[in-house]
């Protein structure tokens, strides 16, 4: 539509007269407005508000209809979303209702404050009068309209239809709008309103149920599925399906035709970049630089080595000094002597002297310990002090005989356990061979063997788990599941603990408590503790074996897969994320095409007990209190389907059929949809307002106010003027 200017929009508006009426086709999903007897309305907009907020000072605006995308960036939308005056196909916010009116007046060109011109709006059919009374306060209140005439836009698109000869004056209109559908029969050009049945399905719930399986089917791109990308959606790809079951067969078998349908949205996507492996001359100046911060590290650590053991020399010459100054002074001058110095001994003079020379040894690269030169020397030699008596000897010479049995039993660990470790290392061998010579004469029984092995070792684990951790489900002869009890699962430390805590619990109710008096008596703590219960911690010979058979079956049988253990306790390893490509872009529309419509003929698929579109032509019928069968043949050869809906591909066919299930064999059946299901509704209205006979069928605000609410209720517009 045209960008016109306010100017020329009130000058248009002023070379109307006020006998002029104004039409209104006040539908849920847009709003339409123009002059009586035009062919088109002067404004349409979606029926919808939305109030946000400015993001620089806060102010709250209101936005009617569609709004620009480029808004977003200066106003907060996310707190207030689009809201509408309609609960189905009722108004029940008429503060929206005030908003979308001033939009609409204004657009048309009003300066005043009042709207002198007579008014025709649009409602749903059988419309409660206490919408019907509100919306006849805010027009005759607030806009200080002259008169106002209410028609059903069913009606209205079904006379007009009828006068192009396009259907006949007994009938049945079919209206799958936004929010409801309806049927309405008609009687010699009139609509009979008794007869008329409303279902509460229409094109809204076709597009949530539509968003609700693209948005299950595609979660990664939600943002992507807005209200009105999913509306266009809809009517560009969505049909109705002539027999649901077999054109959704044709798509669970894969065949071509249901290729064919198979229409695919591509969402904007572009390639991430692809990083091309470093060049010879790259590789070769990064490994230059890394040298040479190498070479530099190494020129600091080395000079810093040199600083301490320059030192480390500087220190021990000290000490050496300060020892050689001490073999000259008596026993009893020592003290004195090395008052300045921070030694109280020489025992600590020499001490720190040791030190001093290990610590410059290892800083040389020279580190060997003490105790493993002690261990070189001769052991007559290295152990002297041993077999001596403790009577004969000084309190120094005591200090060194202990030192020297601590040394001596440390090294004959040592040897043992190198002994041991050479025996076990002698007896690995020779199980490897024995396994060897084995697995040379007959590969494949050796293999079995092993695998018997794995699967044994594999199931003891695993029963041993399950005892320990939910007490298992054993298997007795009967064949029946039994548990083991608690007492059975614990080991012998855990049995111990339990002992100690009953006790303890049973003795603190006997006589005086004592408790704690003894030192003996808060080792129990330490018995008691879960910390000491490490067994299960370590890996046992089981477990080494099964690792082990594993992994010899790994390199003999590359068919061999090793059982995956599931524990709570490890983490689950974390999928790896491969790169998204241009197919993950890509949103295919397949069975969703007529899945979503049949929701029309199905409402119980989205939880609306109430029959479908085509059983809607039955109950109507049924409704009218004549029973007449050339009455009803007449209407089911003009059926006229009419509102947004109406215009998903098949819908016709699909209503034949559906209608020719419920009628008798033979009967008549003709359906033709209106020669434009969206705006011949305020087409009908805009030819009936420019009747002459109009003003006969408007009431003004004194006959509001005189006759009040319950002549609005009887209120019903005569079509055959």
């Amino acid at each position: 539509m045209p960008f016109i200017s306010k100017i020329e929009r009130q000058s248009d508006y002023n070379r109307f007269s006020s006998s002029t009426p104004i039409v209104i086709d006040n539908g849920a999903s847009y709003f339409r407005i123009g002059w009586a007897g035009e062919a088109e309305p002067r404004v349409v907009f979606r029926n919808i508000v939305q109030r946000p907020r400015h993001k620089a000072t806060g102010e709250t605006v209101t936005i009617v209809g569609d709004h620009d995308p480029a808004l977003l960036k200066y106003f907060d939308c996310t707190r207030s979303g689009p809201r509408s005056a309609f609960d189905s196909d009722v108004v029940f916010q008429f503060e929206i209702m005030e908003y979308i009116l001033d939009f609409a007046f204004d657009r048309m060109g009003a300066t005043g404050s009042e709207i002198n011109h007579p008014i025709l709006i649009t409602e749903c059919v059988c419309n409660p009068v206490q919408s019907r009374s509100k919306m006849a306060e805010l027009l005759f209140e607030t806009y200080g309209v002259p008169s106002i005439a209410f028609g059903v836009d069913a009606s209205f698109s079904y006379k007009y239809n009828q006068q192009r000869r396009v259907c006949d004056k007994d009938g049945l209109a079919m209206c799958p709008g936004f929010a409801t559908t309806h049927v309405i029969p008609f009687v010699d050009g009139e609509p009979i309103y008794k007869g008329s049945c409303r279902t509460n399905i229409g094109g809204f719930h076709v597009t949530d149920y539509l968003k609700q399986l693209l948005s299950l089917k595609y979660p990664y791109h939600l943002a992507r599925f807005t209200w009105e990308k999913v509306e266009d959606l809809k009517m560009e790809h969505c049909y109705v399906a002539p027999d649901y079951v077999s054109e959704a067969r044709l798509f669970q078998k894969g065949a071509k035709e249901a290729e064919e349908k198979t229409k695919m949205w591509q969402l904007p996507w572009v390639p991430p970049p692809v990083e091309e492996p470093p060049s010879e001359e790259e590789i070769a100046r990064k490994a230059a630089i890394k040298e040479k911060q190498g070479q530099r590290l190494r020129e600091m650590a080395e000079a810093k080595r040199s600083s301490k053991i320059n030192e480390l020399e500087n220190e021990l010459r000290g000490l050496e000094f300060l020892l050689n100054q001490l073999g000259h002074v008596q026993e009893s001058d020592v003290p004195s002597f090395l008052a300045e110095t921070g030694y109280v001994s020489r025992q600590e003079v020499e001490s720190a002297r040791n030190k001093n020379m290990q610590s410059l040894r290892k800083a040389k690269g020279e580190q060997k310990s003490e105790q493993d030169e002690f261990e070189k020397t001769d052991p007559n030699e290295k152990y002297t002090l041993i077999n001596v008596p403790d009577d004969m000897l000084t309190a120094d010479q005591l200090l060194e005989k202990r030192k020297q049995l601590s040394i001596k039993s440390m090294s004959d660990g040592r040897q043992r356990l190198k002994l041991k470790r050479q025996e076990e290392e002698l007896e690995r061998g020779r199980k490897q061979q024995l396994e060897e010579e084995r697995r040379l004469a007959n590969p494949e029984l050796y293999v079995e063997q092993l695998r018997a092995s794995y699967n044994d070792l594999s199931e003891k684990l695993n029963q041993r788990k399950r005892l320990k951790t939910n007490g298992g489900s054993s298997t007795n002869g009967n064949g029946l599941a039994g548990s083991v009890g608690r007492g059975e699962r614990l080991n012998a430390a855990q049995r111990e603990r339990m002992r100690l805590l009953t006790t303890a619990a049973f003795d603190r109710g006997k006589g005086e408590d004592t408790f704690g008096a003894k030192d003996e008596d808060w080792q129990l703590y330490k018995l008691m503790s879960k910390d000491n219960d490490d067994d299960d911690e370590e890996p046992d010979e089981d477990s080494v074996e099964l690792a082990r058979i594993s992994s010899r079956l790994q390199e003999l049988d590359p068919t061999f897969a090793p059982k995956v253990e599931t524990s709570s306790s490890q983490p689950a390893e974390v999928p790896r994320v491969r790169p998204l490509t241009k197919e993950d872009f890509q949103i295919v529309f397949g069975i969703e095409r007529f899945r979503c419509p049949e929701i029309l003929f199905s409402p119980n698929w989205i939880g609306v007990d109430q029959v479908g579109l085509d059983e809607m032509a039955g109950v109507s019928m049924r409704r009218l209190s004549c029973k007449d069968e050339r009455l009803e043949e007449r209407m089911t050869n003009s059926i006229l389907v009419t509102g947004g809906s109406s215009l998903f591909p098949g819908i016709v066919e699909r209503l034949e059929a559906g209608i020719r299930m419920i009628r008798p064999c033979g009967s008549p059946i003709k359906i033709i949809r209106a020669l434009d299901p969206v705006m011949d509704a305020w087409r009908g209205a805009s030819a009936y307002a420019s009747t002459p006979g109009f003003r006969t069928q408007t009431f003004t605000r004194k006959d509001y106010y005189e006759k009040g609410e319950d002549w609005l209720r009887n209120y019903q517009l005569k079509y055959s003027l």
